[in-house]
């Protein structure tokens, strides 16, 4: 579910954090004013998502070959990196 962005006063932010804090965990977002001017951005965290072995080798197994040598060689040139080692 989408929230409408909600401005809040710096003064609700200290003073109603706890409710705020849930509100993010909702994914509700919010914006510090100070003084009516923003201040500050309070959006949710991304929690990462974990991806199994299997379900990545099932996403990669579908896609195009890959030409290890040719890859090398584009990435090298592209970045001008040299292909040997330096002694």
């Amino acid at each position: 579910m989408r929230y409408a962005v909600r401005k809040i006063t710096q003064r609700e932010l200290r003073n109603d954090s706890g409710a705020i804090m849930r509100a993010l965990d909702r994914g509700e977002r919010f914006v510090v004013t100070r003084n009516g001017v923003p201040v500050a951005d309070l959006v949710p965290h991304r929690r990462a998502t974990f991806v199994s072995t299997e379900e990545a080798v099932t996403a990669f197994a579908a896609g195009p070959p890959i030409d290890f040598e040719r890859f090398r060689a584009d990435v090298d040139a592209n970045l001008g990196l040299e292909p040997e080692p330096r002694a």
